[in-house]
Parts: C-alpha cells; sequence; structure tokens
C-alpha cells in the first residue's frame, strides 16, 4: 500500500483547515467498514482533496482521465488514490475498476454532475453514474461541499483567500444492486431527484 496518500493527508487538512477553516459534519453516520460509495456536488479543483483529507478512511476518486496526461501524474495519482475516466462517453474500464473496488470492501468517491460548475449551482447529473451507483449495491452516501466554488472556481489558477469551506455527509442510502438494466431504468428518475435533493441540501443550495 502507498505510502503518499497518508502522507498527503494531515498536511492536506492542515493546510485547508488554516486557510479555510475546512470542517466535516455527519461522519458519524458512516460505517467504519465495508464498502460506501460517496457522491458530491462538484465546486472546485480541491474538492478531492477536501473529501480526502476529512474522511476518516482512504477514499479513492473517479477522475478525468486527461489528468492522467503526464508521467509525473500517472504515477501520483493512482497513490493517491484516483483512477481514470474518459469523460463524455461510456468507459467499461472505468466502471470495471470502480466495482472491484467497492468488491474489495473500498470508499470510492465520484463526482456525478461529471465536471467542475461553471457558476457554483448544481449540474445536471450524468446518467451512467447514477446507473452505476444503483448497479452497484452498496451503501450511497449523498456529500454536499460548501464554499469551495468561492475558494477556487474553475475558471481560477489558484485559490483565492476569505473562503470558509465544509463537508456535509448524509445518511447512507441502501438501494440494492439492481442487476437488471430494466430496473435501473425504472427506479433512475426517482433515485436521481432524490440523490439531487439530498445534495442540494446538504450544500446548502
Amino acid at each position: 500500500m502507498s505510502l503518499v496518500y497518508p502522507a498527503m493527508k494531515l498536511p492536506s487538512r492542515l493546510l485547508l483547515g488554516a486557510v479555510a477553516g475546512l470542517r466535516a459534519e455527519g461522519l458519524e453516520r458512516l460505517p467504519q467498514e465495508g464498502p460506501l460509495l460517496l457522491l458530491p456536488n462538484h465546486q472546485s479543483m480541491a474538492d478531492p482533496f477536501v473529501v480526502q483529507s476529512v474522511f476518516p478512511r482512504r477514499v479513492h476518486s473517479m477522475t478525468k482521465s486527461t489528468q492522467f496526461s503526464s508521467g509525473a501524474m500517472r504515477w501520483l495519482l493512482p497513490r493517491l488514490g484516483a483512477f481514470p475516466v474518459r469523460r463524455y462517453r461510456i468507459d467499461p474500464q472505468a466502471v470495471r475498476t470502480l466495482l472491484r473496488l467497492l468488491e474489495v470492501g473500498a470508499v470510492v468517491c465520484v463526482y456525478p454532475e461529471g465536471e467542475r460548475t461553471w457558476d457554483g449551482r448544481l449540474q445536471p447529473f450524468r446518467k451512467g453514474a447514477l446507473r452505476v451507483a444503483l448497479r452497484a449495491g452498496v451503501p450511497i452516501v449523498p456529500v454536499g461541499i460548501r464554499g469551495a466554488f468561492d475558494f477556487w472556481p474553475r475558471w481560477l489558477s489558484r485559490p483565492r483567500r476569505g473562503a470558509r469551506l465544509s463537508v456535509h455527509f448524509g445518511e447512507p442510502l441502501e438501494p440494492g444492486a439492481m442487476l437488471d438494466r430494466d430496473e435501473r431504468e425504472l427506479a433512475l428518475p426517482g433515485f436521481e431527484a432524490d440523490l439531487r435533493e439530498r445534495i442540494s441540501i446538504l450544500a446548502g443550495l
């Protein structure tokens, strides 16, 4: 197991706490072992560090494949728990990686919006992410990140001062594994509406 993740976690928590008062709420609701699928809103490049620095367990994050373009990032990102996904298309390899991680009891983070927001509001969810969540059969945790858009919006090259960061973990949802495609499609609209409402409330949107 790589030592890069724990070596980066504490400094990230201390730094984000010092510059943005990072705090977390709702961790006591979550199981301390077994697979979990975290589904947060996506406001900033800082979001993975925000989630990973407050979560007590190692978190694997689905990350856009272009982030792995350089040799240094191809070495570093997997050691920080990231695995690549090709955006705007079906990526079977990313889905297999996600499901394998959950099968061995890992915590996986997927941003259902698929990209960072441009205006701070919650964007439409990618149907593929929701289908995988329904297929996985593990507890699904809605997560609301607050303040990250003010801290580091996507058009800035560096964070801004003065923003306050917090992460709010909701009650786990347990829809059960929906292995049948028709069953997933039938459940999808209700699941999406419920998840969107929960994340919006947690994120204060």
